[in-house]
This record gives structure tokens, sequence and C-alpha cells, in this order.
């Protein structure tokens, strides 16, 4: 099998998002595999590197990580319980998390495939994982490790109420020293840096991240995409959402797809596509992952005014 020239590090999960009363949905999710699956599933060789419960829930991550196309040698099935994703409201989404010894804390890159990195262009890390040690520090370990080969490192920070843990912000700040791409939303600035405006809370995540691109995602109102060149903006693209879930997830997909299979758009219609694959997502219930064709049917309509 061919290496992928993607990998996301982090957490798989089972999203139980409520739906009715007391009746709960039950998905495969977790935003490093969310993405993920956005990158496999728009044509690009990629991975989920992360362990999963060897129960049903993790046999369904399994099962739904090859239907999108990932190379599933990343995946480490472990005796250990599994993460799961509470979701009392999915629009705004809320989430609060159940994992206490779960199998995703076990996850150990010494038992990645022997040639697996081989062709890695880009390597993402972020979300709660950061703040599940000893999962964490040995994720920013193998992010530094990534980085020091030439790997351009993706790195979203997804804020939630988990990230309160003791050594996050550290972890926070040496992942955006690293990043070659950041994705932000308005609520993560907001829980980032909670005493300043947009304005001033960008240019904070710049000091720290001085070489990366960063998308700037807004929701309904937008995304940016911020770097050495300057500003672009792209409005957001006609959707009938039905929810928000896993959209974030999808810019950063769609954005890293587009780099890494037509490197010689521009960096507009890179940021076009992210838009595009964002606003497939919110058509449709929970973490979908469009494939290219539905992509590029959005792309022929206009942006939102």
């Amino acid at each position: 099998m061919t290496p992928p020239q993607f990998v996301a590090f982090g957490e798989a999960l089972t999203d139980f998002i409520r739906v009715d009363g007391d009746a709960w949905q039950s998905r495969p999710g977790g935003a490093g595999w969310n993405v993920a699956r956005v990158v496999g599933r728009l044509g690009v060789g990629a991975a989920f590197a992360g362990a999963v419960s060897d129960d049903l829930l993790g046999r369904q991550l399994l099962e739904a990580s090859a239907a999108a196309g990932l190379d599933t040698r990343f995946l480490q099935p472990l005796p250990y319980p599994p993460l799961l994703a509470m979701v009392p409201s999915s629009q705004p989404p809320s989430y609060f998390f159940v994992g206490d010894n779960s199998a995703d804390l076990h996850f150990d890159p010494a038992r990645l495939p022997p040639d697996g990195l081989d062709a890695l262009r880009i390597a993402y890390f972020g979300s709660i994982s950061l703040a599940r040690p000893p999962l964490a520090d040995r994720l920013l370990e193998l992010a530094h490790e990534l980085a020091a080969r030439g790997v351009a490192i993706a790195f979203d920070p997804n804020m939630r109420s988990a990230m309160s843990e003791a050594g996050y912000r550290r972890r926070f700040e040496a992942l955006a020293g690293l990043a070659s791409y950041i994705k932000v939303s308005d609520e993560d600035l907001q829980l980032l840096f909670p005493a300043r405006d947009q304005d001033r809370a960008l240019e904070a995540l710049r000091r720290l991240a001085p070489r990366a691109a960063i998308l700037y995602t807004r929701g309904a109102d937008g995304m940016s995409l911020l770097g050495s060149g300057g500003a672009l903006e792209q409005a957001a693209l006609p959707a009938a959402v039905a929810d928000t879930i896993g959209c974030g997830d999808a810019s950063i997909g769609g954005l890293i797809a587009s780099l890494l299979k037509y490197p010689a758009r521009t960096m507009a219609e890179h940021l076009r596509f992210a838009a595009a694959t964002a606003a497939c997502t919110a058509g449709h219930a929970g973490a979908y992952a469009p494939d290219e064709a539905m992509v590029n049917a959005k792309l022929t309509l206009p942006s939102a005014a």
C-alpha cells in the first residue's frame, strides 16, 4: 500500500447526539478522525493515527475509516473503553466527554507502520487529544519530530471545556509555533484570548505562530486566510443547514486536500474549496465528509451575500 500524504493524529470517538427528548443517536467522530475522513474522501491518500476500543464502537470507526478510503493500518484497536462525546445540543453544538482510561490515551507511535510516514507531507494535530495526558505529550513530541523532518504541521485547537487541563496552554503554544497551517474559529479565539477583541486576539495568535497560514472561520459570516502576504476573504457558500457539527473539520480538511492535490491553485482558490467543503458538510446531519464531485458542484454556486 502506498504510504499516505496526510495523517491526522489525535482522538477518534463516538458522538452521542441528543435528537429528541431523551433519544440519542450515535455516530463515529472526533476532530482528527473527521479531518482525515474529509481529506480521504476528497481523493488524497490519508490516514487517521490513533487508538480505539476493540468493541462495537471501535469496529464502527474502523469500518467507517475503510469506507472513506483511509489507510487503516494506522488505527490501533486496544482493550480499553471507548471515548465518547455527548452532544446535548447540535445547533449550536455543545459537548462533554466521557473517557477515563479510554483507548485513545494508549496510542503508541512506535506501533505505526514501518513505512507509514515515508510520503507524509502534512500532519494534523489538535482538539481534546492535546488536553488528555499522557497522550497529549506523546503527540507533542511526535509533532516536534515530524516538523524536524520537514513535514508541514496543521493545527486546530478546536477549543472545548476540556482544555482547562493544566498543561494544555503549554502544548497549544508549542504546536502554534510549529504550525504551517492553523484553523481557528471565532469561538476558539474567544476561549483562547478572552480578554482581547478579535483583531488583538489574531495578532496574539500570529505572534505565537509567525510562520503559519491561519484559516479563521466565522460560520455564516465566512472565513479568512491570513498569511504573510495579507488576508484573503471568502463568503460562506449557500447551504440548507442541517447542523454545524464537523463544519470546522471540513474547512481545514478541504484546505489540506486542495493544497495536496492541486498545488498549482492560488491560495484564494484553496480557500474557496475549503468554504465549499464546509458548506457541503453543513447540509448534512453530523460530521459529514463530502466527495470531490459534491464540493465541485457547490463551487459552481454564487457566494452568499
